[in-house]
């Protein structure tokens, strides 16, 4: 299968998956690492009796590599040029600079959130389900090159021993844009060195408060040792694998070290000692650490954590007359965390029947209205406040769902 022939099967992609990117129901053909991952993971018993779904998984993890070796920043992109479709005009890219410079006939959106390696991970071990490594092409081996660059420059703090400034990535709002600006001029606040990797904007799109959310190094520990498992089994690249493991293992046992204290998870901290324990609607969240694979949903620190989480104890916890959570795809996720039959038949009778499906109230609302957090929102008190009708990682999400509790 040559590489021609992947990016013609990825039109198949934009065909049949065309993906919300605003509350407008404007409709782009924009294509998001971690959404398109989110689209496959639950279709991997499929691929063995389905060639035309495995060569279109190909497709897939050649195009996002073909974009990550050139943009590892970003996870949103225009459509491939093979396409021959036009790109879409990203309203919430107006006024933002990006440093290093992007190109928006390619780049979509260039915010830096460490689903990267998930989407292509998860795609990976769909072909080594079928025993077939051809997707480990020059594009995809450029593209794990460049991960591993971002993770180092993304783990160092913000001042060296000398306290000069250190900045690989900056990313600004403001000036007219939609998106709200990060502060210190795209830096976000400063970092200390943790062995934990920054970011500056949570998988929502909220901005950061602090630079090491425990849930995306969470993804990022699971989806390195995945990787390393991948080329282990297939006998290839070595040296690949084991900086994987090694830096699976830095950032697991950073987790333990910076972020829980009283067997209580922060969502964020900046090595100084600054915390701030809250979940975010999306995935990763910390609801969702036994789905990623983190931990054991009957870890003490989990139990602890999900308890405090799914009450008032969180900012961003909600409950009315319609649901209560942190937006919908944390009953999602809260059913990956319970093995209690009853709290699992109440998260799915949530999810089937809040109406507004995945995301976003009209308006600003007091607390126990609806969550605020821009990802996975639903009015608690009234389930036909809605923005936009669905979001591709929570109908993943929802698949994988049925697929657990067969």
């Amino acid at each position: 299968m040559t590489k021609h022939r992947y990016n013609r099967e990825i039109l198949q992609l934009y065909g049949e998956f065309g993906l919300y990117y605003h509350w407008r129901y404007h409709i782009s053909s924009a294509q998001w690492l971690r959404d398109t991952a989110n689209q496959f993971a639950h279709y991997h018993s499929l691929l063995g009796v389905d060639p035309e779904l495995a060569t279109l998984v190909k497709a897939v993890i050649n195009n996002e590599a073909r974009y990550v070796a050139e943009y590892p920043y970003c996870g949103a992109f225009q459509p491939p040029p093979e396409s021959g479709l036009a790109p879409s005009h990203n309203d919430w890219a107006d006024g933002v600079t990006v440093n290093p410079p992007v190109n928006n006939q390619t780049v979509f959106e260039c915010k830096v959130r460490f689903q990267i390696l998930f989407a292509l991970s998860a795609l990976v071990l769909t072909m080594i389900i079928l025993q077939d490594a051809s997707f480990m092409n020059d594009n995809w081996r450029a593209a794990i090159n460049q991960i591993f660059r971002v993770i180092n420059e993304q783990s160092q703090p913000t001042f060296d021993t000398d306290f000069n400034f250190i900045s690989y990535y900056n990313w600004t709002g403001g000036g007219g844009s939609l998106s709200p600006q990060v502060n210190n001029d795209g830096n976000g606040e400063p970092k200390a060195y943790t062995g934990l990797v920054g970011t500056h904007h949570r998988p929502s799109d909220d901005l950061s408060t602090f630079a090491f959310l425990t849930p995306a190094n969470a993804m990022l520990s699971v989806e390195l040792a995945h990787l390393a498992d991948v080329l282990d089994a297939i006998g290839q690249l070595p040296d690949v694998s084991n900086e994987a493991k090694n830096w699976s293992s830095r950032i697991y046992d950073a987790i333990w070290t910076h972020t829980v204290i009283d067997d209580i998870f922060a969502y964020e901290v900046n090595g100084f000692g600054g915390r701030y324990v809250m979940d975010d609607a999306n995935v990763p969240s910390l609801l969702s650490l036994p789905y990623l694979g983190f931990l054991d949903k009957k870890h003490p620190a989990y139990q602890a954590t999900r308890k405090l989480l799914l009450s008032a104890g969180n900012p961003y916890f909600a409950e009315g007359k319609t649901f209560r959570g942190v937006g919908p795809m944390s009953q999602i996720s809260a059913v990956f965390g319970s093995d209690d039959d009853d709290e699992i038949l109440e998260s799915l009778y949530t999810i089937a029947n809040v109406r507004c499906h995945y995301l976003l109230p009209l308006l600003p609302s007091p607390r126990l209205t609806c969550v605020r957090t821009r990802t996975g929102l639903a009015s608690s008190m009234n389930r036909s406040r809605f923005t936009r009708p669905q979001i591709i990682p929570a109908r993943g999400s929802r698949g994988r769902i049925v697929i657990s509790q067969k």
